[in-house]
């Protein structure tokens, strides 16, 4: 008897029941060419880099990004984003490769170099259907953090912890609100906003300056002792139209105080 040929529809089924199995996934791979569309779609679905060695090994593995599996992923974690390096957001640079990503994280402990261009030119080069944005950087200042974020004009939700210091926003404690981007480029922040921040007044103000305003659902606020309440009022105030739950709280001693309730 000779061997059933089953549609492709229904061996793509029977590959997504094994979507949390990866050993199985692999496997598949191995089977049969067709298979491998489907499998990496679940294998590559959420990509982590968490050291510069993950980058190399991803670079030898895949030099090329027009036959990278990277555009099979949806959630991207970078956490090494020190490694990147301006190549690689260049064309045959690996992050054109990730052209679907839908939630992308990044986050270090490490310094950079403060005047650096490549932030933005990474988040150019990714995928511009980013949905959701969470960054966990201690040494990235204000206007990098702002440039990085309108590179994303689907995005709706936004978490930042510790997005800068101080220190780093010399030229950020003018009272005068900054030039806004042109309207077409400006995310849609329908979603959710998280942010947990030493330096919340030069964000805050360039986020206050949108002429498409901000339209947030959810709003979660950790600032430290000492912040300017009345700006905190106006980014409630800004998105108070849409605000359906509102956390807010203060970090005077290092540990989180929350204080919970809904908006309306």
């Amino acid at each position: 008897m000779p061997n059933p040929h089953l549609p492709v529809e229904l061996l793509d089924h029977i590959i997504d029941h094994l979507h949390d199995t990866e050993d199985a996934l692999r496997n598949c791979c191995l089977v049969s060419k067709p298979w491998i569309p489907q499998s990496r779609k679940h294998l590559f679905a959420h990509v982590l880099f968490g050291s510069e060695d993950d980058l190399e090994s991803w670079r030898g593995i895949f030099p090329d990004p027009s036959t990278s599996p990277g555009h099979y992923t949806k959630t991207l974690t970078i956490q090494c984003p020190h490694a990147i390096t301006a190549a690689d957001a260049e064309v045959g640079g690996w992050i054109r490769g990730f052209s679907h990503v839908v939630h992308l994280w990044m986050g270090s402990q490490r310094p950079y170099e403060y005047g650096s261009e490549i932030f933005p030119a990474v988040l150019q080069a990714l995928s511009p259907v980013v949905k959701s944005l969470n960054i966990d950087c201690l040494f990235l200042s204000s206007s990098r953090t702002f440039d990085l974020i309108l590179s994303f004009p689907l995005l709706e939700d936004l978490s930042l912890t510790n997005y800068c210091c101080a220190s780093i926003d010399e030229d950020d404690d003018s009272d005068e609100l900054p030039i806004a981007a042109e309207p077409s480029n400006l995310p849609v922040f329908t979603g959710s906003f998280k942010i947990v921040t030493v330096g919340l007044v030069p964000l805050a103000r360039q986020l206050l300056s949108l002429p498409g305003g901000i339209h947030f659902r959810k709003f979660t606020l950790t600032w430290e002792y000492g912040g300017d309440i009345s700006l905190i009022a106006a980014l409630v105030e800004g998105c108070s139209h849409t605000l359906e739950s509102l956390d807010i709280g203060c970090n005077p001693f290092g540990a989180s105080i929350w204080y919970l309730r809904p908006y309306r």
